[in-house]
């Protein structure tokens, strides 16, 4: 998505994080009358990059809601050309599990020591903060919140690997392990996983007292 961002990419981002919406929320989210959202609407459908949903509701008639087509969820950041599932699947072949084991374990230690040179702020909040910074320069959408002084939530509503960690899930557990280290705590849990069947992935990182006294 480009850093100016239009209506279009507001609307699009929004169908990303939620999932589905109805013409309602999208009023509410972006305080724009029904009307200019519907013309939003209908040109984002006729390019093929949304399509409507009919929800039932428990009283009433169903509601429309609306969510990305394959084509609109392509407009995300990707990395898929530069690892591929098939070639993955011909080294497995060739060579056994352990070098598929191997492989993601050798990109973890690169991760890890490219991320440390940049994590280097003196408080685990800077951390956190710049560690979803490198996340999405990397194109993984990711939100920070903040639960108290030692706990934090990071969310990533886009995978740019998600083809490979579906059909590898060593590729998660290396990003969560990548995680405790860069940050310097074990208490980094994913919470939710796409390639597991959730909508986002979503990470809980906690700091013990102990840890943040040596920040």
């Amino acid at each position: 998505m480009p850093s100016v961002k239009t209506t279009k990419d507001k609307i699009l981002e929004l169908f990303k994080k939620e999932i589905s919406m109805s013409v309602k929320e999208l009023t509410d989210f972006l305080n724009m009358t029904d009307m200019a959202v519907r013309k939003h609407i209908h040109r984002l459908e006729k390019d093929g990059l949304i399509r409507s949903e009919h929800h039932k509701q428990s009283i009433g008639r169903p509601i429309q809601r609306y969510c990305l087509t394959s084509k609109g969820n392509r407009l995300f950041p990707n990395n898929y050309e530069s690892i591929s599932v098939e070639f993955l699947k011909d080294i497995q072949a060739i060579h056994g599990d352990e070098s598929i084991n191997q492989l993601f374990k050798k990109r973890e230690e690169r991760l890890t020591n490219d991320y440390k040179k940049r994590v280097t702020r003196a408080t685990n909040k800077e951390k956190v903060e710049e560690m979803v910074k490198i996340q999405n320069e990397k194109g993984y959408m990711a939100e920070l919140r903040q639960i108290n002084e030692n706990q934090y939530e990071m969310t990533e509503y886009n995978c740019p690997i998600f083809a490979v960690a579906n059909e590898y899930h060593i590729a998660c557990q290396c990003e969560t392990n990548m995680f405790k280290q860069v940050l310097a705590t074990d208490q980094v849990e994913r919470v939710q996983c796409r390639a597991e069947g959730d909508n986002h992935c979503k990470f809980s990182v906690h700091f013990s007292d102990e840890v943040a006294l040596k920040v």
